[in-house]
């Protein structure tokens, strides 16, 4: 089976949305929840508005990624934008703290057969 090459965009389109930047200056990872804290305002660009409007709830980063058809770069410096202003807030996701600390493979064995009997 043949792959797709990934749709980044037109180039000229990804500049303009990103008004030429290339970085973002928060490091959002790809399952990063964001939540709007506001609603879009008149004069605002179409890719933030749409992004408040798809994160009322909690939204993944890679979700709203791939609603907008956009590259997780481009994202994560809109959401940049966005967080600068207050308009959003990012739950990051919590590491654990060591190996030792995460639950014992036979526990997780237990919950996954327990879902599957629901």
């Amino acid at each position: 089976m043949m792959r797709r090459p990934v749709d980044t965009g037109d180039p000229d389109r990804l500049y303009t949305v990103t008004g030429g930047r290339s970085r973002a200056e928060d490091s959002f990872d790809l399952v990063t929840l964001v939540v709007s804290e506001r609603e879009p305002t008149a004069g605002m660009q179409s890719e933030h508005v749409r992004i408040l409007e798809l994160c009322r709830h909690p939204t993944a980063l890679v979700e709203i990624a791939a609603d907008l058809r956009l590259p997780i770069t481009v994202v994560r410096i809109l959401l940049g934008d966005l967080l600068a202003t207050g308009s959003i807030t990012a739950r990051h996701p919590r590491a654990a703290p060591s190996v030792a600390s995460l639950p014992e493979s036979a526990l997780l064995q237990e919950v996954l057969h327990g879902l599957r009997n629901l």
